[in-house]
């Protein structure tokens, strides 16, 4: 077979519908599989090579071209919107997505995942209309191409999630985790109860403190881990994957399950988040503690505002309050304050809460810097580590790191920390940022460090565990005595009691998840159907270590998936 010459190739719309469906199928693979980049062209150009050697588009015996719409449109759009998702996060998250869809987006600082957007969009219009055309034009295609729309959508990881949350609503038993959780109560309160410094580092997860794969860029948090306790293997349950989910797993006990999923009223704005539980905030403020929280960006997105000023927290700060007192007000990101602006207020707050309030305090702290897919890393690490390139992440863990450490021994150096528990911790692991590979070729875990009083020097823990195991852990570590250990799903890492994840492992538990209804009605109390009768009754089970359910739990098998 003859080669075209290039200008009559160049004419021919074939190499150009050709050419779009080759390029779009090169970087979805590539981006899901994490092949090198110029694994695209070659993808492209074998799709290419094909299409000639078959002739796609220019069957040798043709027939009349058909202005139909092909079945595959919606499929291909689907995919489409999952490579993005992928793309964008690294771990397509559904929970994250319904989570999002109904607490509110409109105040995020994504601008440049925005133009990512756009960019992806007209990509996808190319394709559709390159699909169109080869399938009006090459019968072919239009024999096969019904057969192609069943094949992806069937391969849609983003669906196949959905059909599977879909069978777990009618699962035997949706009861599993609700019949584990625990209602904290503080049953006895030390008499000179400590401060509490919790900061939540972006992303900033325990896995990069390994030097071989990743240098120094957390050596500033390893220095500081050193002076109390630390703990490894911290491990990510699903619906804890997000700052929000993150936050609430640490501080309630209990993964996010998003309320969209049940009742009809899927996607109107919440008013409350998890009203039906009690979390950190509310079991301090009963204490009598005076509560913050103060974070860069807006308090509006994600129901940041919404969960804390509705659990116990008397000051709720974020980009819209703390924008204003800057002395530079173009000194921001797309999300809103750096993390060294940031740092200014919380010590000035600490200020406030000693000058103002006799009994304890806790202040809540959330930055900015390590968030994929580059970070923001502020100008004081700029300053420090010299020029960012606007790509390596590595460059903004670090300034993360030295941030946090800094902002501690700027306190300590004021007398600001006196009788005062700090706790630094990742919200989530990390999304897909320039070091992925390296970052998903072992086990993750998050960090989770504790300083203060009674909190030995120098203890490094390693235990199976979840986010969900720091709630009882806190309480505790501040001295307070909690009801076999327990609170929500977690188990206090200070104790000797198994966590959920050292009896069942993270599989069994995610399993459990998917196949849930009673915890996520717990979460949403007031805002989803009552729970039936029989499930409260299961309600008020024995704990964990004397419920038997069924055999699965008995021999300590994973449990099977919903068919």
């Amino acid at each position: 077979m003859p080669l075209p010459q290039l200008p009559s190739l160049l004419r021919h719309p074939r190499w150009w519908a050709l050419l779009a469906i080759g390029l779009c199928l090169g970087y979805a693979v590539v981006t899901i599989s994490l092949l090198p980049a110029w694994a695209l062209t070659v993808i492209a150009g074998a799709w290419l090579g094909t299409g000639w050697l078959l002739r796609w588009g220019a069957p040798r015996a043709p027939r009349p071209a058909a202005r139909v719409w092909p079945w595959s449109l919606l499929p291909l759009a689907l995919w489409g919107l999952y490579v993005y998702l992928n793309d964008s996060f690294g771990i397509v998250d559904l929970g994250a997505i319904f989570f999002h869809l109904q607490a509110g987006m409109s105040d995020h600082g994504g601008s440049d995942r925005l133009v990512a957007a756009v960019l992806y969009s007209l990509s996808m219009l190319a394709l559709l209309a390159a699909f169109t055309w080869l399938v009006r034009t090459d019968h072919r295609w239009r024999l096969g191409e019904r057969l192609l729309a069943l094949v992806l959508l069937a391969s849609n990881p983003l669906l196949y999630g959905m059909t599977q949350r879909g069978a777990a609503i009618v699962t035997d038993d949706g009861a599993w985790l609700d019949r584990r959780y625990v209602a904290p109560v503080i049953e006895q309160a030390p008499s000179d109860p400590p401060n509490l410094l919790l900061l939540y580092l972006e992303s900033i997860e325990r896995t990069y403190a390994d030097r071989e794969r990743f240098g120094d860029a957390y050596a500033d948090l390893d220095a500081l881990g050193e002076r109390g306790r630390v703990f490894e293997g911290v491990r990510q349950l699903d619906n804890t994957g997000w700052t929000m989910a993150g936050m609430i797993a640490s501080q309630c006990g209990t993964p996010l399950m998003p309320a969209g999923l049940l009742h009809d009223r899927q996607f109107s704005p919440l008013d409350k988040v998890v009203p039906g539980v009690d979390c950190l905030g509310d079991l301090l403020s009963e204490q009598g503690y005076r509560l913050s929280y103060l974070g860069g960006a807006s308090t509006a997105f994600a129901g940041k505002g919404l969960f804390y000023e509705g659990h116990g927290f008397d000051t709720v700060l974020g980009r819209e309050e703390l924008a204003p007192r800057l002395e530079d007000p173009d000194y921001v990101n797309n999300w809103g304050l750096h993390d060294d602006s940031l740092y200014d207020f919380t010590v000035e707050e600490i200020r406030r809460l000693e000058a103002e309030h006799d009994g304890p305090w806790g202040v809540v702290n959330l930055t900015i810097a390590g968030h994929a897919p580059n970070g923001y890393p502020a100008q004081s690490c700029i300053d420090r580590q010299g020029e960012f390139d606007g790509v390596d992440i590595l460059y903004s863990v670090e300034c993360s790191a030295w941030l946090a450490r800094d902002l501690v021994e700027r306190l300590e150096a004021e007398g600001l920390l006196e009788n005062t528990l700090v706790v630094v911790a990742s919200d989530h692991l990390t999304m897909r940022v320039s070091v992925w590979d390296l970052l998903i070729a072992g086990e993750r875990d998050n960090t989770f460090m504790l300083l203060g009083p009674g909190i030995e020097a120098g203890t490094r823990t390693r235990r199976e565990a979840s986010m969900v195991d720091l709630f009882p852990t806190l309480l505790e570590a501040m001295g307070f005595t909690i009801d076999e250990h327990r609170a929500g799903l977690g188990v206090s890492l200070l104790a000797d009691t198994e966590t959920l994840v050292e009896r069942h492992g993270l599989a069994g538990i995610n399993t459990r998840m998917r196949e849930e209804n009673a915890l996520q009605q717990r979460l949403w109390e007031g805002l989803v159907p009552d729970r039936p009768q029989e499930s409260e009754e299961k309600e008020s089970s024995p704990t964990d270590d004397q419920v038997v359910e069924s055999p699965y739990d008995a021999t300590g098998e994973t449990p099977a998936s919903v068919q």
